[in-house]
């Protein structure tokens, strides 16, 4: 029989993580996804925890290697220090693969209950705690892997992306088992089953998806057409008080002559566009708003805005919508801001840490307000706000018939975070079976039909633009009616399931010294 000794544990777990790591952009080698976490599933009893958390950190230490850009580069922070926070971030995230092959373990030592039945509810548990604690960071959730596999990708209008990271998750579960049926020579036709039931769900899932292609998700009865601007300003002179002339020219230049080769409707700039506050008194505001009647569009960009409020001055990330006569029809504001990138939550605690974003003050999360396109209502999802399914989800159901996410990814660089965050995005198309346009200042600017197809997509660091025809209009899903209603009732049987088995296993362990009293 082979055993595995204490010290292999660690070695197999990171490579499972690595594994993990390359089924993501930018190797996007997705199919390793479905087998790079059966090792850790292998070896984790050795190591609950431990294993676990040597995964989650290669996995993180990987996809999250660019986070070092945006605070060196842009953020100015000195090297050691980038590092040092970079490492507190991997190392967090990484509890939460920890935390969840520990509870596994845990749980069968306590009670038996298998790992193919436990790591899939608590693998997504945690995924969806991560989207909410502390502001919640779900960048890089494991169904995320998929967005390249059209079959799969269309189950996301079932349960969203933690359907299709919970499929992942138990076949590589599974897989473990079979694994171990066979390394221990008993029992291997039953440690089969749970393998064949995962093969049974991932053809499932394929065969749905393979069946909704087959209808015209992308056909809506309305149209719209639409220009994406991609201005390609460096960030490191965007907010330069001695540009910003050039850059408002840039963006009139690109818009007049996209507008010009055929008739258009809507012309999105990216968020921050305007490198000044919306203020009327700023020269440069009225060459922004004259641009709908030169090229007979609406015109959405992003600029920073403030309001007063309470005695005091609220800093606000937003987007402005401007009619065809250049009349100001709404604003809507980013509701998720970036932790220490747009505000900083330990301000009390850490006021020297700031922020890593230039501006006056902290910005103030806003609220959700659809914008009157012609067509009818639009939302937008200011930069990372893409990657939270509920902000999407809420617009929808406000009646929002086209999702357009305005985004800033220069601070990226090259690295393969905006490929990342345009994986991220497609998903929002697909739960919601509606059209979504993006416009980035550095790209990746793109257009996502309602089944997650990229139809239009430019390269990143050009100046470009893009023109397409896009539908208006929703179809109801499941997801959409029920949203992340199943990540939570996971969530939820797991505590209640773990207080469960700590407390039997409390109250038989005292039963026999009572009954010892007693006698």
């Amino acid at each position: 029989m082979i055993r595995w000794r204490p010290d292999r544990v660690f070695p197999v777990a990171l490579l499972s993580g690595l594994a993990l790591a390359l089924a993501f952009p930018r190797f996007d080698v997705g199919f390793l996804a479905w087998f790079a976490l059966a090792p850790l599933f292998a070896v984790m009893e050795r190591r609950p925890f431990g294993a676990g958390f040597a995964a989650g950190t290669a996995f993180f230490g990987v996809i999250l290697y660019w986070v070092n850009i945006v605070m060196t580069t842009y953020g100015g922070m000195h090297p050691f220090f980038s590092g040092v926070a970079y490492l507190l971030l991997v190392f967090y995230l990484a509890l939460y693969f920890g935390a969840t092959t520990w509870l596994c373990c845990r749980l069968r030592r306590l009670s038996g209950i298998p790992f193919w039945f436990s790591l899939p509810a608590i693998w997504i548990a945690a995924e969806y705690l991560r989207s909410l604690l502390l502001s919640g960071f779900p960048w890089a959730s494991l169904g995320y892997s998929q967005h390249n596999e059209p079959h799969l990708l269309q189950s996301a209008d079932l349960f969203g992306v933690y359907g299709i990271g919970f499929l992942v998750v138990f076949f590589n579960a599974a897989l473990a088992s079979a694994w171990r049926g066979w390394r221990e020579k008993s029992g291997f036709s039953r440690a089969l089953r749970p393998l064949l039931l995962a093969l049974i769900l991932v053809a499932a899932a394929g065969g749905y998806g393979r069946c909704r292609l087959s209808r015209p998700l992308d056909e809506r009865p309305r149209q719209l057409s639409v220009v994406l601007v991609q201005g390609n300003v460096d960030q490191s002179i965007k907010w330069d008080p001695t540009v910003k002339q050039a850059t408002v020219a840039r963006y009139r230049q690109l818009s007049l002559a996209a507008a010009g080769a055929g008739e258009t409707d809507l012309i999105v700039w990216p968020e921050s566009a305007t490198p000044f506050y919306f203020d009327f008194r700023e020269p440069l505001l009225k060459e922004v708003m004259a641009i709908p009647p030169e090229t007979d569009a609406q015109l959405l960009f992003g600029a920073p805005a403030y309001e007063f409020k309470e005695g005091g001055v609220r800093y606000l990330n937003s987007a402005f919508l401007l009619s065809r006569k250049g009349e100001v029809l709404g604003r809507s504001d980013k509701i998720h801001l970036v932790p220490f990138g747009e505000y900083n939550p330990l301000e009390r605690v850490l006021p020297f840490l700031g922020k890593l974003v230039q501006g006056v003050g902290d910005f103030s999360p806003g609220v959700l307000k659809p914008l009157p396109l012609e067509a009818g209502t639009g939302g937008v999802l200011v930069c990372f706000e893409a990657i939270f399914p509920e902000i999407a989800r809420d617009y929808v159901r406000l009646g929002c018939g086209l999702l357009i996410n305005i985004t800033n990814d220069a601070w990226f660089g090259r690295s393969s975070a905006p490929y990342q965050h345009l994986a991220m995005t497609r998903f929002r198309a697909v739960e919601n079976r509606v059209w979504v346009v993006r416009a980035a200042n550095t790209g990746i600017s793109a257009v996502i039909a309602p089944s997650g197809r990229i139809t239009e997509a430019t390269g990143l660091f050009e100046t470009a633009t893009l023109r397409s025809k896009v539908g208006f209009g929703v179809h109801p899903t499941f997801y959409n009616g029920t949203g992340d209603l199943i990540p939570l009732l996971l969530l939820g049987c797991s505590l209640l399931v773990w207080a469960g088995v700590e407390w039997r296993a409390r109250h038989q362990k005292a039963g026999p010294g009572r009954g010892a009293e007693s006698g």
